[in-house]
């Protein structure tokens, strides 16, 4: 028998203020027709003026555990992936150990920014294989409008806000691919490309919070072979394929992205779950956001096989292959 890391409930929250993408043309030499085809975004989600990083992961991690019928202290620990915090330290995570009532466990952050929620899947299933923990929430949080330069069109129009959570179960199975849970996870990363895309500021260097700069076009080269090789190591290590897919739940990037990451996988589109179009890139938020959101729209069921795979600022990449 083999010890898996099982999804037991999953939630997400948005904040209220949705942001068409006509909104930015009376500021930007952009266009609502110029943003869906270059991007396939069509809305997004910013936050209230004063509406936090953490407060969008509370309300993430209570439907999660709603969803899973549990309370705050049935969790051992909590796990937060985002690029955003509230503050330098305490940590996002913390804040939401005390906003969800837990006065149990341990809580901390993970940044990897828009591959962040693959890390901290990664970590989470590390410490519940490893025995550390039972359940582990696993949040994915994001306030990226607060660190955008509103004079650039070529970022500005891309990102949103919002948070996604899973519960992450001890249980155990056979130790075949037809478990339920975590059966697979790859992770990479690579300084060299740091100045592709990076935000110009930060405490010890700038003192300040800076702003996103990217080049997208060598972004988006390096997104689809990467994301590509590493969904396909994932499935490798476990003797899958991608045929042997039920669903892709990439992140939420740029909609030509993800569709030339599931031609390179040979998946159909129609097996790839796609919440872009509403949601922007939530960078670390995005693939949580993206599996509360495949599930409620009934597309992920129990016992479906999911690759999930992001790239993010690092440059930092990865794929985790689950059972639901």
């Amino acid at each position: 028998m083999k010890i898996r890391a099982v999804v037991r409930g999953v939630g997400h929250y948005l904040p209220e203020r949705i942001v068409e993408n006509a909104e930015f043309e009376s500021r930007l030499e952009t266009s609502d027709e110029w943003i869906r085809a270059r991007t396939g975004i069509e809305r997004r989600h910013f936050a209230a003026e004063g509406e936090t990083t953490s407060q969008l992961a509370i309300k993430a991690a209570q439907a999660a555990l709603l969803d899973a019928e549990l309370t705050a202290n049935d969790i051992d620990a909590i796990v937060v992936a985002t690029s955003t915090p509230d503050f330098t330290f305490p940590s996002v995570a913390t804040m939401v150990q005390a906003g969800i009532g837990s006065t149990r466990g341990y809580a901390y952050d993970v940044q990897a920014v828009c591959a962040g929620f693959i890390f901290a899947l990664t970590n989470a299933n590390g410490l519940i294989i490893s025995g550390q923990a039972e359940r582990v929430l696993v949040i994915g949080a994001e306030t990226f409008s607060r660190i955008m330069d509103w004079d650039d069109r070529g970022t500005c129009v891309l990102f949103g806000d919002g948070a996604g959570a899973l519960v992450l179960e001890a249980a155990t199975g056979p130790g075949h691919t037809a478990d339920r849970g975590i059966l697979a996870t790859d992770l990479h990363s690579d300084g060299r490309y740091r100045d592709l895309l990076y935000v110009d500021g930060g405490v010890s260097s700038t003192g300040t919070a800076g702003h996103l700069r990217m080049q997208g076009n060598a972004v988006f080269k390096h997104a689809v072979q990467k994301l590509a090789e590493t969904a396909h190591t994932a499935l490798a290590k476990v003797g899958l394929s991608g045929g042997d897919v039920d669903w892709i739940v990439p992140h939420q990037a740029n909609l030509r992205i993800i569709a030339a990451t599931a031609e390179r996988m040979q998946v159909p589109m129609d097996r790839v779950v796609v919440t872009v179009q509403d949601h922007g890139n939530t960078s670390a938020a995005s693939i949580p956001l993206a599996l509360s959101v495949g599930r409620d729209r009934g597309q992920i069921k129990t016992g479906d096989l999911i690759v999930t795979e992001a790239i993010g600022g690092g440059l930092a990449w990865g794929a985790v292959v689950l059972r639901w």
